[in-house]
Order: C-alpha cells, then sequence, then structure tokens
C-alpha cells in the first residue's frame, strides 16, 4: 500500500505540473487575446474620431480602413513599432474566424425567402457572381502568360491568386498553401496573404469612391440617397431603441450556433471524402469553414422559423454583429500587412492587384445595371467588396452605400452566397484550379474561364430580357 500511494502521489504531482503549465499557457494566451481585440476596439473608435472630425466618409474613407492604417503605423515594422508582436499573431489569425462570423449572421436576422418566384430576381447577382470570379482567374492567367511568366519566371499557379485572395480572402489564402507548395509555388501563402490584405484596403478605398461616385451620378436608391446626410458613421443604422444585453446574448448564441453547424458540416463532409477517397479527400480537406457558415445561419433560420422562435433572431442586432466583424477583419487585415513582401515582390503584386481591380471595375459598372433589377447598384457594390475584399468588405460598401437596408441588395447576396460559396471564393472551383492549372496546363484553363465568362454573361443578359438603359 506504501508504494501504491508513493506512485499515486508522483502521479497527482506530476499531473498538477501538466495543468498548472497549461494553465498558465491559457491564462497568458486569454490575456494577449483580450489586448488583442481590445486594441482593435481603441483603433476602431479613434478612426471614428478622426473621420467624423475631418468628415472622411464624405470622401468615400471607411472607418475600419483609417483603423487598420493606424494599426500598421504602429505595428513592429511601422514608423511607430509599439504593438507588440504577440498581438501582431493573434490579428494574423483573426481574419478567418471574424470571417465565419461574418457568414453566420448572413440568414439569420430575416424571413427566408419562398421558392415561388426567388430564382428570377437573384439570377443576375449569381450571373455577375460568376462573371467576376471566372473572370479573375481569366486576367490572372492571361497576366501570368503574357507578361509575369516570361519576364519574372513565376510559377504559372500564381493565376488562381487574384481569386483565392480577392474573394476567399485570408482563410482561403492560409488553406491553399500546402496545395500550392505541393504544385512547386512554395510561396503562394505567403503571397496570398499578403493579396488579400492588399485587396482589403483596395475594394474599401475604391469601393468608397465607387459609392461616392454612385452619389454623385444618383445611381443609389431615392430613400438612401436622401438619407446619407444624417448618417453619422459608415454603417450606421435608422435610431432606433437599443436592444438588451439578452437580446445581444442570444443572439450570439445564435450565430455560435451556426458556426457550430457549419463546423459538422464541414466534418462530415470531410468525413465522407476520406471514405471515399480518390482525390476528393484532398480537395475536401483544403476547404475552409466559412463556406458552411452561412449553411449552418439558413438551418439555425429554418429550425427557429418552424418553431415560432424565429422573433429572438433580431435583424437589427444580426446587422451590427455582421458589420462589428467586417470592421474588425478590416483593421486586423490592413494593420498585418506584409511591408517585407510587398517591397521585394511589388511587382507581380502590383500587376494582379491592378488586373483584378480593373476587371472588376468593369463587371460592376459596365455589366450590373444591364443584368440586375431594381436597386441595381446596391447589388453591385456588394459584389465589388466580395469579389475584391470578401464578403466582410462588401457588407462595409453596402452599408456606406445603404445605411437604413431599404434595398433587396443583402437579401440577394446572402441567397447568392449560399448558391455559390461551396463552389467558389474558398469553394470547391477554388480547390480545383491550380490542379487544373498544374494538370492541363495555364493557358487551357485560361481560354476555360474565358468560355465561362461568356456563357454567363450571355445567361444574366438573358435572363434580364431587353438591356434597360444606363443610368445617366
Amino acid at each position: 500500500m506504501g508504494l501504491q500511494a508513493l506512485v499515486s502521489s508522483e502521479l497527482i504531482a506530476r499531473g498538477s505540473v501538466v495543468l498548472g503549465a497549461w494553465g498558465a499557457v491559457l491564462l497568458e494566451r486569454g490575456a494577449w487575446l483580450l489586448l488583442a481585440l481590445g486594441l482593435l476596439a481603441l483603433l476602431l473608435l479613434l478612426a471614428g474620431w478622426v473621420a467624423r472630425r475631418l468628415s472622411l466618409m464624405v470622401w468615400g474613407i471607411p472607418e475600419a480602413l483609417l483603423a487598420g492604417v493606424l494599426g500598421l503605423l504602429l505595428a513592429p515594422a511601422g514608423v511607430l513599432p509599439w504593438l507588440p508582436q504577440p498581438v501582431m499573431d493573434i490579428w494574423a489569425e483573426l481574419p478567418q474566424v471574424l470571417l465565419t462570423l461574418v457568414f453566420a449572421c448572413l440568414m439569420l436576422g430575416k424571413p427566408l425567402p419562398t421558392l415561388a418566384g426567388l430564382w428570377r430576381p437573384v439570377s443576375g447577382q449569381v450571373s455577375l457572381a460568376l462573371v467576376l470570379a471566372f473572370g479573375q482567374y481569366l486576367v490572372g492567367g492571361l497576366v501570368v502568360l503574357w507578361i509575369l511568366e516570361p519576364r519574372l519566371g513565376v510559377s504559372p499557379v500564381m493565376a488562381c491568386l487574384i481569386e483565392v485572395a480577392f474573394e476567399g480572402g485570408h482563410g482561403s489564402a492560409a488553406a491553399m498553401g500546402p496545395s500550392y507548395a505541393a504544385l512547386g509555388f512554395p510561396g503562394g501563402q505567403a503571397l496570398g496573404l499578403t493579396l488579400a490584405s492588399a485587396g482589403l484596403v483596395a475594394s474599401t478605398l475604391v469601393g468608397g469612391l465607387v459609392v461616392l461616385l454612385g452619389r454623385q451620378r444618383g445611381w443609389l436608391s431615392i430613400d438612401n440617397a436622401a438619407s446619407l446626410s444624417a448618417l453619422p458613421r459608415t454603417g450606421g443604422l435608422e435610431p432606433k431603441p437599443r436592444p438588451g444585453a439578452s437580446v445581444w446574448l442570444v443572439n450570439l448564441a445564435l450565430s455560435g450556433c451556426a458556426v457550430l453547424v457549419g463546423l459538422a458540416l464541414l466534418a462530415l463532409l470531410r468525413l465522407g471524402g476520406a471514405l471515399v477517397g480518390g482525390g476528393i479527400d484532398t480537395v475536401v480537406e483544403d476547404l475552409p469553414v466559412f463556406p458552411f457558415a452561412i449553411l449552418g445561419s439558413l438551418l439555425v433560420r429554418l429550425l427557429l422559423e418552424r418553431t415560432g422562435q424565429a422573433g429572438r433572431a433580431s435583424a437589427p442586432v444580426q446587422t451590427r454583429l455582421s458589420t462589428l466583424s467586417a470592421d474588425l477583419l478590416i483593421t486586423a487585415a490592413t494593420a498585418g500587412l506584409d511591408l517585407a513582401l510587398l517591397r521585394a515582390d511589388w511587382l507581380p503584386l502590383s500587376v494582379l492587384i491592378g488586373a483584378g481591380l480593373v476587371w472588376n471595375l468593369a463587371v460592376v459598372l459596365l455589366l450590373a445595371p444591364r443584368i440586375l433589377p431594381r436597386d441595381w447598384f446596391e447589388r453591385a457594390v456588394i459584389e465589388f467588396g466580395q469579389a475584391t475584399g470578401v464578403a466582410a468588405s462588401g457588407l462595409v460598401l453596402l452599408h456606406m452605400a445603404d445605411p437604413f437596408d431599404r434595398s433587396s441588395a443583402l437579401q440577394a447576396f446572402s441567397i447568392k452566397q449560399l448558391m455559390l460559396q461551396p463552389f467558389l471564393a474558398g469553394g470547391v472551383i477554388t480547390v480545383v484550379a491550380p490542379l487544373a492549372v498544374a494538370g492541363w496546363g495555364l493557358a487551357t484553363w485560361t481560354g476555360l474561364c474565358l468560355a465561362m465568362v461568356l456563357v454567363f454573361a450571355t445567361t444574366g443578359m438573358v435572363l434580364a430580357g431587353a438591356r434597360p438603359q444606363l443610368p445617366a
């Protein structure tokens, strides 16, 4: 008994040491996490104060972008390197988490539409999104084939970076890193992450100018244009009684449930892929979680409606949650820009960013008015944000153009995301594209993308019927 007691005491002592070490690590990690989130909130508050003092919203400059620039100045590589590296490491992990929360909020706040008459108003949104996505592969392939590969000797897989970084964002860029390395492009992950941050900056800055242009040209809805002058800040809502703490907690819990459902769906899909094999497991393993968060959002909303509890999901709270997540995402990603990598690979990154921006602007300003129904500008500007800086940026731009949520843009965008997210912007096509480039050759893949662009653009025009006149 003495020996047994001695052994038990030794095991308890060792267990206490291990638990104590883990506890210390968790406490330290939690403290850094609280500090990182608090600093992000402080940067947003400071940016809001500066934006109001300088009336920056009039010039189409979102507060989140200004907050990110302030963070970039305080980063270890910035002008005033005051921020500790652990904070920057946490900020680097936040975009994928925040993007997942953005998608989890999309379907919760509003009633699900009926199937009758659904396709007609959403068909133009789907066509526009497909043209934007496959066009990014098209222009990426052309600039790599004609400029970057012959002059700089880059990998042909670099042609996939515009879509994976602009539409998929940091989550997709991080998830695709191992695939790029296996295809002989080991720097693809770092370039993709940097391009994703640059896309967020470009989408909010250029997108803000596009909203400013739309306001001046009278492209916004009449009510929204009249209400912009009274808006105190980007993403603001019409003054209403503030929801209580219990409402916020319930809606946070609902968003969390949507994320958990998305995680469960992804786990089931990966399990099925592992059982099937044959290359499917490789594709499924690279899928990030955020495309499935919107499915979780749909299923939670459906359950609430079927059980008569739909009133627990507050549309204003869900909108504020998604907007705040988008602001935090843009701030963290902008502050974490890898300036050293930008300096080292500025030429290929600049070419890819320029090609992607020109394509997105051309499609949104020239094609969107011809294939989208009413509220075409609000619907188009959210697609521009999605196609340049993921859905979070699209929501920020939409709230600049439609601060009181009076257009049909958010509902159409949410349904479109539900239909296309499993395939694009981090979905199956994003995963398959570099494999196709490596297997078929970049020229063949680029030709296929050209055909897809023509097919979906034509389909959008046909579904829209006669081409309406462009707004004056």
